[in-house]
């Protein structure tokens, strides 16, 4: 009996010891992960973001619709930014936006999304896939909605694009720490629009504390669009990561919602 209870207790403790080592250290054993990602496909994104990136090793994430200037006249460098590590992501073809929303008045009445059908946005996603494709070879690629919209003449365009993508960028802003229960068709960011390089940093500094995930979202990093960071403020968020990278995990988006995934056993 004696030499039964012993084998069950080692039995016990080999079983324990298995689904341990088993279950994946989130955030690849680091205290968070900050996510960089710039949306639009701007020439300052070229010009300004990448260089500072490579600089310091880091990989962002970048949401270009392939109609956009900065995309068409650059396409070259978006295929060297590719070949460097950068994500390439999709952000539709024409960045169409909901004009009934409030201050829309910007928004072209031909790529007016509160009269587009599904079936039209969902094509027009599938054709940005397409360009991108022949720009970096892959068939893995994570989503952002334009503008934040997710609905096509108020019908959700949500479902129709699960197939066609790993996961999709929110806009709403926060720290995720919801791990468990993250929807990865709508993960949240952080709109960043003229903040200091000590508020950025002061929300790593909050993420690092409730050891969750932050993604930033840009636009324009120097110039380049009216929602804007200072290039100085983008470069001290840059250097305060690198000077921290021991406990902060910086990876592109693509990698972080496969991380959650394999983290809460859905592939």
């Amino acid at each position: 009996m004696k030499h039964l209870a012993s084998l069950s207790l080692l039995t016990f403790f080999a079983a324990l010891t298995i689904t341990t080592a088993a279950q994946p250290k989130l955030w690849n054993g680091k205290q968070c992960t900050v996510v960089l990602t710039y949306d639009d496909a701007l020439e300052v994104h070229l010009d300004n973001a990448i260089p500072s990136l490579d600089s310091m090793g880091f990989k962002g994430t970048f949401y270009l619709s392939a109609a956009f200037p900065g995309f068409k006249n650059r396409v070259e460098d978006w295929r060297k930014a590719a070949r460097h590590g950068h994500e390439l992501a999709n952000h539709s073809l024409f960045h169409p936006c909901a004009s009934d929303a409030p201050g829309r008045d910007w928004v072209s009445a031909d790529y007016d999304l509160s009269h587009y059908s599904v079936r039209r946005m969902t094509d027009e996603i599938r054709v940005n896939n397409m360009v991108l494709n022949l720009l970096d070879g892959k068939t893995k690629r994570t989503f952002a909605y334009p503008c934040g919209d997710m609905t096509a003449t108020g019908t959700s365009y949500v479902e129709a694009i699960k197939g066609d993508f790993v996961a999709a960028r929110g806009t709403k802003s926060e720290i995720i720490t919801n791990i468990k229960d993250i929807d990865l068709f709508n993960v949240s960011s952080y709109v960043v629009s003229n903040h200091t390089g000590e508020a950025l940093i002061n929300l790593v500094k909050d993420t690092m504390k409730q050891k969750g995930l932050i993604v930033f979202m840009f636009h324009g990093v120097g110039g380049g669009h009216n929602i804007n960071v200072d290039l100085k403020a983008h470069q001290q968020l840059l250097h305060y990561l690198k000077q921290n990278e021991k406990s902060i995990q910086i990876t592109t988006f693509i990698d972080v919602v496969e991380e959650i995934a394999r983290y809460n056993g859905r592939k």
